[in-house]
């Protein structure tokens, strides 16, 4: 016998006492460190995936927010306006607003007048999350979301910035109690009031809320008559007035925008317009008053908003008076004077649609942001430093001097963030790369004063539009400029981890190791791995220091010292991986071909494994070409006339129809009440099977027991009683909810008696595989039926059907394989005894375990919901236990019934490791390699844009495939309660033990 360290005990003859107690001695101590080494490669799994997770609020969620430039006022002899007015009707769309109504009549006559005669229009270009707060922001501020939001739940901007209404004399602001507030609670040079949010009530007309802030409006004006020095503050120059209007918001979500209360409240809105004008056109009498009217976001036709629909981002833009054009005749189908592209991506050189009755006035389109310097120019206002708008010129009413001096201002103000985040990171970067395009910007600047001195204004117009579009650029630059040092230290990372658990199951769970010790390609000198380490520890030290002084946050050290971690072990094991290129090179073709098939198919299941987290209906494709081969597979090594082949099919093709039903379950009790008959006639043909299959070779592995009791023929049946009890209580609990609009506290009482009883009765059961897992699939019934509303009843028994499908299709495959190989070697034996009792080395057509069992998983949870969040699954989930409001309570109810499918599941593939004899932490970490292949992908597929929900569930994507590594390792302990007393038939002979 000789020992060889890390690869256990390797048999070379010889059968004394004394050797079998060396060999003993050799397998306890390899098992003991076995349990270390996977004990520490759990801890790091966790440490790593908790980390790396971390990494994508460093690279898509960092503010592009910074402080510290200097404002820059438009070089005007004299303001086009003395004070500017703005209407934002809240969720107002742009179609709506500018088409007639079934009469032929239009519904904002006033602004379609000013439109006609006064001013200029278009349609203002909303960029996704078009919520209220982004909209606000990106209208009065002149940036779009920012992506830092996120930690703030979205509630608020996480980091202070600037805004049109900082950089006025005076503010007055009247609105909703969650717009106004942003914007000046902490501004001093304001006047402001909100409503309570208890005015906010969607059960009634809204409209009277864009009423009450006119109502405000028209008070201060009042109020100004008896108020010496109210009145001389409204009579100072760069005052802004700000109405939010939100009812057309309210109603819209309460009442849909095609309802007779929104058009109405369009109507509302434009009356609202005129009278704001009227009032102060009369009080000051002077022409110097601008004004615009728009809308921060859209309505989608179910009432909402927040994606990048063209309903949601097509808003209407009106202004007119002071500084503001007059309207001209459309010449061609171009919206825009100086904006290649919108923010919301969509196509709008359309022509504008007929029904609005304005093709034959010109159209300005606008992005949103454009707004804010477009409103800071009309009072001389420096534009808010944090604005990333491009100046409408096509809006305002400037001579060729003044307009080049208001777009220079624009560019200066652009150009200085630009600056900013350029020194920000040159100060703290040893090897700073600038934004070459920019590096003379002083001289570009220099030549568009000249020009300007030269009065060569379209020229000097040209250069500072161009130096605008470059600085926007430079500010994508830099905001993006770890990107690619973080991507790739983090995907080195991942890729780092998943060779070290492949090197991992490669010489733990394959006979690889002991070929490669016999043929002596594991013979290099183990000095190497103190070099290895020595050599990362100063590698880590050197990139520690560089951190340290390029200041950059905590984090980095954590990637960047995992990652080094990482790298440094695989390199460790150098031996390892020089004696299995060795080995390779020696294998012929064929061995290659295998390897390769191996790996498409892998990838090819990741990969639907990836899609399918957007696209349900991929498993239905999944299962139905499953059903069909795995079918046909049987039939080579079992003939037809078992029945398995059949069964296989017909299960995996049941279990593709539940992907193609809507994510919303819809209530069906009566589906409920016949599901609970279909578990129990499952159940009691699995007992026949159970009792008169043992002696039929293609089931004698999954019936086999050690003894029977009789009590476990009581305890089967006592168990399909209590789903006949919990299907009674489904429809009892039901309808007496329904009629008296309570849940009867005896039905309360008894639903989580059975609920409660059942769980625990399969640990009682027979220890054969189809007794136990049997019991199990009994024993969750109850509790899932009871919290089932619908169709994922049905579900339940798809699913579990096709898990006796797997596991029979297992039993066939373990069955042909033992008929093939029907003797071992005395070396072998040995070497199967060193993995575990009872198990054998994993072999590459093992791989398909951890693959089928991947599907599955997922497939438990998208057969009936989606991944969007908690609150895709219906609540009315709960109320057979719970009707009183209990958020903790409910919340963990719907999780645990999330949780039953997955515990089938888990359940069933502890119990093939069994059958087949391989070992299950070898397939567990085989899981995590093939998840962490996913984590890479979804760490690509992260957004920083679009609507709250598309990057929440970008992020979700990311953050579930990360936590595997702890989730389904939880699951398998918890599962193990249930399956760690299975039973399976002692080997007669045992399988060929092959090389993965």
């Amino acid at each position: 016998m000789r020992s060889d360290g890390i690869l256990g005990a390797r048999g070379g003859g010889g059968g004394s006492d004394q050797n079998r107690a060396t060999a003993s001695v050799a397998v306890e101590s390899r098992r003991r460190w076995l349990k270390r080494r996977e004990t520490w490669l759990v801890l790091l799994g966790v440490a790593l995936h908790a980390v790396y997770m971390l990494s994508i609020f460093d690279i898509y969620f960092k503010t592009p927010i910074v402080h510290g430039m200097d404002p820059v006022p438009p070089r005007f002899s004299q303001p086009p306006a003395k004070r500017l007015i703005l209407l934002i009707s809240d969720g107002l769309r742009a179609d709506k607003f500018y088409e007639p109504d079934v009469d032929g009549n239009y519904r904002a006559p006033f602004l379609r007048n000013i439109i006609k005669n006064q001013g200029r229009w278009g349609v203002s270009h909303a960029r996704p999350p078009t919520e209220s707060r982004p909209g606000h922001v990106a209208i009065i501020a002149g940036f779009y979301e920012d992506p830092s939001a996120v930690t703030k739940g979205w509630k608020a901007n996480p980091v202070e910035f600037d805004s049109v209404f900082n950089q006025s004399r005076h503010t007055f602001a009247y609105g909703s109690p969650d717009i106004i507030p942003i914007f000046c609670s902490a501004l001093p040079h304001s006047t402001w009031n909100s409503y309570p949010h208890e005015y906010e009530d969607f059960a009634t007309d809204a409209s009277f809320l864009d009423e009450w802030s006119f109502d405000q409006f028209e008070s201060l004006l009042n109020r100004s008559h008896h108020d010496p020095k109210l009145k001389e503050l409204l009579h100072q120059d760069k005052l802004v007035f700000f109405l939010h209007l939100l009812g057309c918001d309210s109603n819209g979500h309460a009442h849909r925008p095609f309802s007779s209360i929104y058009l109405n409240n369009v109507k509302v809105v434009d009356k609202i317009a005129e009278r704001v004008y009227h009032l102060l056109e009369d009080y000051y009498r002077d022409n110097r008053t601008s004004y615009i009217f728009t809308a921060d976001h859209g309505m989608s036709d179910k009432g909402s908003h927040g994606d990048g629909h063209p309903t949601n981002t097509d808003t209407p833009l009106v202004a007119w008076g002071a500084g503001i054009k007059y309207p001209r005749p459309a010449t061609g189908h171009s919206h825009s004077d100086s904006v290649t592209s919108f923010v919301d991506k969509h196509a709008h050189d359309m022509p504008t649609p007929y029904d609005w009755g304005l093709n034959r006035v010109e159209r300005v389109d606008v992005n949103q942001a454009d707004i804010a310097p477009l409103m800071s120019t009309l009072l001389g206002l420096p534009g808010p430093v944090n604005s990333v708008g491009n100046l409408p010129l096509g809006y305002m009413k400037l001579n060729e001097e003044e307009e080049v001096e208001a777009v220079l201002a624009n560019t200066k103000q652009i150009l200085n963030q630009l600056l900013r985040k350029s020194h920000i990171k040159m100060s703290n970067s040893l090897f700073f790369k600038p934004f070459k395009p920019l590096v003379d910007h002083s001289s570009s600047l220099s030549q568009i004063d000249e020009l300007i001195s030269a009065k060569r204004y379209e020229a000097a117009m040209k250069l500072a539009v161009d130096l605008r579009n470059l600085s926007l650029e430079g500010l994508h630059y830099f905001q993006t400029y770890d990107w690619l040092m973080l991507m790739t230290v983090i995907t080195l990372g991942y890729t780092g981890w998943m060779i070290v658990l492949a090197l991992h199951v490669l010489q733990c769970y394959s006979s690889l190791s002991g070929d490669l010790s016999r043929k002596g390609h594991l013979s290099v000198q183990k000095r190497h791995s103190t070099k290895v380490y020595l050599s990362g520890c100063l590698l880590m030290a050197i990139l520690t220091v560089l951190i340290l002084v390029e200041h950059s946050p905590p984090l980095y050290h954590a990637y960047i010292g995992m990652t080094v971690f990482l790298w440094t072990q695989i390199l460790s094991e150098y031996r390892l991986i020089r004696g299995l290129w060795i080995y390779l090179r020696e294998r012929k073709a064929g061995y290659f071909i295998k390897l390769l098939f191996a790996a498409a198919v892998s990838i090819v299941i990741v990969e639907l494994l990836v899609h399918s987290f957007t696209e349900r209906k991929l498993y239905t494709w999944f299962f139905l070409i499953a059903g069909f081969v795995s079918s046909v597979l049987l039939h080579i090594s079992i003939p037809w006339r078992s029945g398995i082949p059949v069964f296989v099919c017909i299960s995996c093709w049941f279990l593709s129809v539940f992907t193609l039903m809507p994510a919303e379950i819809p209530d069906n009790n009566n589906l409920v009440v016949m599901s609970g008959a279909i578990i129990i006639v499952i159940s009691l043909a699995a007992k026949w099977l159970d009792t008169h299959a043992e002696g039929n070779k293609f089931w004698q592995s999954i019936t086999f027991h050690e003894s029977r009791k009789p009590m476990w023929s009581k305890l089967y049946f006592i168990q399909i009683i209590l789903v006949g009890v919990s299907s009674v209580m489904v429809s009892l609990s039901t309808k007496h909810r329904t009629q008296n609009q309570e849940l009867h506290s005896s039905h309360q009482f008894i639903n989580w008696l059975v609920a409660g009883s059942s769980m625990v009765l399969p640990l009682f059961s027979g220890n054969g595989i189809l007794s136990r897992l049997s019991s199990i699939f009994l024993g969750f019934a109850p509790p899932f039926l009871l919290l089932s509303i619908g169709y994922e009843a049905v579900f339940y028994s798809a699913l579990a059907v096709v898990l006796m499908a797997w596991i029979l299709f297992e039993n066939a495959s373990h069955h042909s394989s033992k008929a093939k190989d029907s003797s071992i070697s005395e070396q072998n034996t040995e070497e199967h005894v060193t993995i575990g009792s009872e198990e054998r080395y994993l072999q590459l057509s093992d791989v398909r375990i951890p693959l089928i069992f991947m599907v599955l998983f997922n497939v438990a949870f998208f057969g009936t919901g989606n991944f969007a969040s908690i609150a895709s699954f219906e609540i009315s989930s709960v109320y057979r236990f719970i009707t009183i409001f209990s958020p903790f309570l409910m919340a963990a109810l719907l999780i645990f019934k999330l949780f039953i499918p997955f515990m089938l599941v888990i359940c069933a593939f502890s119990a093939i490791t069994k059958l087949v004899r391989v070992p299950r932490l070898g397939c567990y970490f085989l899981v995590i390699l093939f998840s962490d292949i996913m984590t890479i992908h979804f760490f690509f597929l992260v957004k920083n844009t679009g609507s709250w929900m598309e990057i929440g569930n970008s992020i979700s994507h990311f953050g579930i495939v990360s936590a595997q590594v702890v989730f389904v390792l939880l699951l398998f302990a918890l599962t193990n309660l249930y399956t760690r007393t299975i039973r399976v038939k002692p080997l007669s002979t045992s399988p060929s033990l092959k090389t993965l």
